[in-house]
């Protein structure tokens, strides 16, 4: 199932998305923002997995028994 969200940008953002688009790097201006979110969000989770690293460095962890420890 597909959402649909419009967004407002200035124009000079708009332009070098159509030129993106228009190079053949995205085949779509959608593509262009799927692009971008998946980029967003594997960041966003190596980020979350450098910090529980380093907690476990600094022995802040807690040993989990089951799927309710993580509550």
């Amino acid at each position: 199932m597909r959402a649909i969200m419009n967004i407002s940008l200035p124009e000079p953002m708009a332009t070098l998305i159509e030129q993106a688009v228009a190079s053949g790097k995205y085949s779509t201006k959608s593509e262009f923002f799927r692009s971008l979110v998946r980029d967003w969000s594997e960041r966003k989770l190596a980020i979350e997995l450098k910090e529980s690293r380093n907690e476990m460095k600094e022995g802040n962890r807690k040993l989990l028994r089951s799927l309710k420890d993580l509550r």
